[in-house]
């Protein structure tokens, strides 16, 4: 049986707002978090991922207001990512309305909350973001960490296969080289983790051109992050169902458009 093909727009929220730029800077405001997720749930996006890019400690109480609002409203899984520490961290998103929660620069300090997390509420709660670039390391990739602004050192190969290990349910993988830049997806980068991830890999970055999303998926993709495309009207969700239903690929909650 082939599983669907998920497609799942991305809301990078900081101060309460959408914001969206090229590879995380010259950001620009894209609108409210609730009323695009709204829109988003209406046109047929599978699922949801609110990531809070500046995450501070008031962030994070805005963060679980957006969460409590959104869950209100649409009724599709939502992730939801930036400035998670603990498992406690978890535990009140989850009870804000989350159904996945997404982690990165704190799973790479401390990889033991991968395992806390999965032991705690399951692996199918856990999503690993993974914010890759080239770089000189084993496999070519290496973990950028902080929204993409530091080096980890960390090859990204090696990185993914560990939290595969430890509990990790999904691999978010971000190229940060293509965020943003509507040029496609890192299709080497694609096909070089989903030889190593044991688990369903998520596509994002650089989504342009709907053969864009039709490419990742021929690499090995299981689902398709984007957020600029839909945000500014590029392309619609019922879009890209179409095109990807029209070439044979599975998808779910077909709009005509």
């Amino acid at each position: 049986m082939t599983l669907s093909v998920r497609i799942i727009p991305c809301l990078d929220v900081t101060d309460g707002r959408v914001v969206k730029g090229v590879n995380f800077t010259n950001l620009v405001d894209a609108g409210d978090p609730v009323e695009m997720a709204s829109l988003y749930d209406i046109e047929g996006a599978d699922e949801l991922t609110f990531l809070d890019i500046s995450a501070s400690s008031s962030g994070r109480e805005t963060t679980l207001d957006i969460v409590r609002k959104t869950a209100e409203q649409v009724f599709i899984p939502l992730t939801v990512g930036g400035g998670i520490r603990s498992v406690s961290d978890v535990d009140k998103l989850l009870r804000a309305g989350a159904d996945k929660v997404s982690i990165n620069t704190s799973a790479i300090a401390r990889p033991d909350l991968i395992a806390e997390i999965a032991d705690r509420f399951g692996s199918q709660v856990l999503v690993l973001s993974v914010d890759a670039r080239r770089a000189r390391t084993e496999s070519g990739f290496e973990v950028t960490t902080h929204g993409g602004r530091e080096s980890s050192g960390i090859d990204a190969l090696s990185w993914v296969e560990k939290a595969c290990e430890l509990g990790a349910g999904e691999i978010l993988l971000n190229s940060m080289d293509a965020d943003g830049t509507r040029a496609g997806y890192d299709i080497g980068m694609i096909n070089a983790v989903r030889s190593v991830a044991k688990v369903p890999l998520i596509a994002s970055g650089g989504a342009g051109a709907l053969s864009d999303f039709a490419a990742a998926l021929d690499a090995g993709a299981d689902a398709l992050l984007a957020a600029s495309v839909f945000h500014f009207g590029t392309h619609r969700i019922g879009d890209v169902k179409a095109y990807l239903s029209k070439h044979n690929y599975s998808v779910r909650n077909v709009v005509a458009t």
